[in-house]
């Protein structure tokens, strides 16, 4: 009886963990879509608290055509598409197009995500041509005719040079790391050398002949 009672739950289950996202298939579920993504890390009290919200918002948009609600986990699978959109903190809500996504900063209970949800509407791009600017416009129609050999290509050497300034930016900081804690020990250092020499008796003995000073 137990089994047969958890079937709904295990289906509802599935139907939800379908929605989660990774870089992998980023691409392939967000096609055609305007997004809005929860970027998330399972130990974050803040992303608790707003799981029953999404979860259900999932569920409301699950089989719409032209909007895509999802989750995307920062610590496990999806690491790398928050590293590649810049997540610095959880919950990270962002939507609009999946290749040039915005921040949410809108309320986090149900009825304010789903009111927002309803504002969504399509994006630039092959389905929706008409919504494109002349600059867009022109880029899509060029892409749009090259062999899709060539499409690849050009994607793949963009996206080496995307890792390439996340890898660049990654050792700068990682320098940069470096040159503080240096710079943290010497200070230290630095300070300690100043104790040894005196510097707290020297100010005890200040204080000390302005007291006597003011004595006489």
């Amino acid at each position: 009886m137990l089994a047969i009672r958890s079937l709904p739950l295990l289906s509802m289950f599935a139907a939800v963990a379908a929605m989660e996202l990774t870089k992998e298939t980023w691409d392939e579920k967000t096609a055609g879509k305007t997004v809005f993504v929860k970027f998330f890390a399972p130990w974050c009290g803040h992303c608790k608290s707003m799981k029953p919200a999404w979860d259900k918002l999932m569920e409301a948009y699950k089989n719409d055509e032209s909007i895509l609600v999802a989750d995307v986990d920062c610590i496990g699978t999806g690491k790398s598409k928050c590293d590649e959109v810049g997540v610095k903190g959880f919950p990270t809500i962002k939507h609009g197009d999946p290749n040039d996504l915005e921040d949410y900063k809108g309320g986090r209970d149900f009825d304010a995500l789903k009111k927002f949800t309803e504002t969504l509407g399509p994006t630039c791009g092959p389905k929706n041509q008409d919504l494109c600017d002349q600059d867009k416009k022109k880029k899509l129609e060029e892409f749009m005719k090259m062999p899709i050999g060539d499409l690849k290509k050009l994607i793949t050497e963009q996206e080496a040079l995307s890792e390439k300034a996340e890898t660049e930016l990654s050792e700068l900081l990682k320098k940069l790391q470096e040159q503080y804690e240096t710079g943290q020990k010497d200070k230290e250092r630095k300070q300690q050398e100043i104790k040894d020499a005196g510097l707290g008796l020297m100010k005890s003995v200040q204080a000390y002949r302005k007291t006597e000073k003011n004595e006489l």
